[in-house]
């Protein structure tokens, strides 16, 4: 099962919904309004029908994964019965980010990315937040943060959690998991080594763009253990690797962010970036208007284009330090 989000017109303008995705035809099926059709044809009202399809297939995929396994059997029950005519070309839809995640979290798990490394990255899988609402979808155009001198990508997969989760183990952590996507962890390298001699986690280095998409793969279409990863920019491909050289196993990552503390459906975690994943290993940075495809074996392409530098609008002044004593 392949799920994303696409922006459509409505009564009041563009609207977020949801679409079962078909590469193999090139073709997506806005859920809602089929359900909206099945209803219809089974003698409910169109107002009534309009309703009962918006709440089981809303735009938004993180509430939908809040119904539990409610919405993967609408899903099916809408693709069995489902109007062959009905679909849309994929070539001709606005994507968006196919998960809207209210927490988004960034792992450095796999193998040799972080080759120096402190002793801790090899200790606990050590992980950091980023803000979900810089999040971009398939198209969208990346922020060239102010003050960003090596702006770089990062080849990540992207793990959904479908259903509430606390405390897992490596033996009951992919329960949790509802599929995965491809992730885009762009940084800003000058920015992100300054801010981070201050011990206190990545920020403007890392929250002006975090792109995910095209859509999400249900785990049960994949082996999560060998999916091949490439980055290519400009149509030159600038990084190969596999999801086999995790250091810290999906499960391990999901048993670790959820310990004492929730995991919600739609939550999206990064299992950080597969060896030579990135420009700044590669010795090579991105340029503005440069073109980033990144794609992971069976769950789709990633295609993004950096924009224009923005300009610094304010600087803060250095404060002085309080003398000692």
């Amino acid at each position: 099962m392949k799920i994303g989000r696409i922006l459509r017109d409505g009564v009041d303008g563009p609207v977020p919904r949801l679409v079962s995705v078909h590469p193999e035809t090139h073709t997506v099926l806005d859920l809602a309004a089929e359900e909206r059709r099945r209803l219809v044809d089974a003698g409910a009202s169109a107002r009534r029908a309009a309703r009962l399809a918006a709440a089981q297939f809303p735009g938004s995929l993180s509430e939908a994964l809040e119904t539990g396994p409610a919405f993967t059997e609408a899903v099916a029950r809408v693709l069995a019965d489902a109007d062959p005519a009905a679909g849309l070309p994929m070539a001709q839809v606005h994507w968006l980010p196919p998960v809207d995640p209210p927490v988004l979290r960034d792992f450095n798990a796999f193998k040799n990315h972080e080759a120096t490394a402190p002793d801790v990255w090899f200790e606990v899988p050590l992980f950091f937040k980023i803000n979900p609402s810089t999040l971009i979808g398939p198209g969208d155009e990346v922020v060239w943060p102010a003050g960003c001198e090596h702006l770089d990508y990062e080849l990540e997969l992207g793990l959904v959690i479908g259903r509430p989760a606390r405390d897992l183990t490596p033996d009951t952590a992919r329960g949790a998991l509802f599929g995965v996507t491809v992730f885009n962890d762009f940084s800003a390298r000058n920015l992100l080594r300054y801010e981070m001699e201050g011990r206190l986690g990545p920020a403007k280095g890392k929250d002006f763009s975090t792109a995910l998409g095209p859509w999400v793969v249900t785990t049960d279409e994949l082996d999560l253990t060998d999916l091949t990863m490439t980055a290519h920019v400009n149509g030159e491909e600038w990084s190969r690797g596999n999801s086999g050289s995790l250091v810290w196993s999906i499960e391990e990552i999901l048993s670790y962010a959820s310990r004492s503390e929730p995991l919600v459906p739609g939550e999206v975690i990064g299992t950080g970036t597969v060896a030579g994943g990135s420009g700044w290993e590669l010795g090579r940075k991105l340029q503005p208007g440069d073109t980033v495809r990144l794609e992971i074996a069976g769950a789709g392409w990633l295609e993004n284009t950096v924009g224009k530098p923005d300009p610094v609008r304010w600087q803060p002044a250095p404060r002085t330090r309080a003398a000692a004593g």
